[in-house]
């Protein structure tokens, strides 16, 4: 799950290096044509299946509801989406309302062309678009969310600034990420699995190491809990939350645009 631009002159980490962040826009774009076709299976692989639960935990955090056009940035193949649709819909059908709109956004076409290839619900749309630059009118959106792929843009304090202008007064913010293991035996194994197995499996899988060698540093390049949290309140949003999947490997960030 990709996205993507920046201001020219700026660095931004890519993996273990910085790099001009306008070329971090081309080279995580290359990433993502890579692993698109596989990328779900790798999620599977990479997480023994656990990235699942953590959805599931962030739809529920979100909550969507009837008549709500939530946006997902950085959507990739749909897998939030597809929760968002059919939640909204459950809820929807318990107490009626309007149909729900979700919206999947992803920098990445091949991404898109992949989850549309997996099928949506009646509720969803794909387009291909930047966090940096949402398509999107000013306080447009009930609710933002972006899972697994903040930490791929150029800029996070602008993509953070970016989801603020686009959601409503009392919209929601929501932010999945893999994060930093609380516990030092669990980083400790956590390190392990990642930089040892999870290029390994890429190579076997997907026949491209380099990618999830990239995808393994850019996780530990980003920034811790108390860290992130402190960014999303910089943007503007209120009562920051931060709840620890998996004693930390991965985070779910709320916050709400008051």
């Amino acid at each position: 799950m990709t996205d993507a631009a920046s201001p020219s002159g700026k660095t931004s980490p890519f993996g273990f290096r910085d790099v001009d962040a306008k070329e971090k826009v081309r080279m995580v774009r290359g990433v993502f044509d890579s692993v698109a076709s596989n990328y779900d299976l790798m999620n599977d692989l990479m997480s023994a299946g656990v990235h699942r639960l953590w959805k599931d935990a962030a739809a529920a955090k979100l909550n969507p509801r009837p008549g709500e056009t939530i946006l997902d940035v950085a959507g990739g193949t749909g897998d939030m989406a597809r929760r968002y649709s059919k939640m909204a819909r459950a809820a929807q059908q318990r107490r009626g309302g309007d149909d729900a709109s979700v919206i999947v956004l992803d920098y990445n076409a091949e991404m898109i062309m992949a989850g549309v290839h997996k099928g949506g619900e009646p509720e969803m749309s794909w387009t291909v678009g930047d966090a940096m630059n949402l398509p999107l009118p000013d306080a447009s959106v009930d609710a933002y969310s972006i899972s697994f792929g903040i930490r791929n843009v150029s800029d996070v304090a602008g993509a953070l600034g970016e989801a603020r202008r686009v959601l409503k007064p009392g919209g929601r913010f929501l932010c999945l990420e893999f994060s930093r293991p609380i516990a030092g035996p669990i980083r400790a194994a956590y390190d392990a699995w990642s930089f040892h197995a999870i290029p390994r499996i890429g190579e076997w899988v997907a026949k491209d190491r380099d990618s999830y060698q990239y995808l393994v540093e850019s996780i530990r390049r980003f920034p811790d809990q108390p860290t992130f949290k402190g960014m999303i309140e910089a943007a503007g949003f209120s009562r920051v939350t931060v709840s620890n999947l998996s004693g930390g490997v991965a985070a779910i960030h709320h916050g709400w645009a008051i």
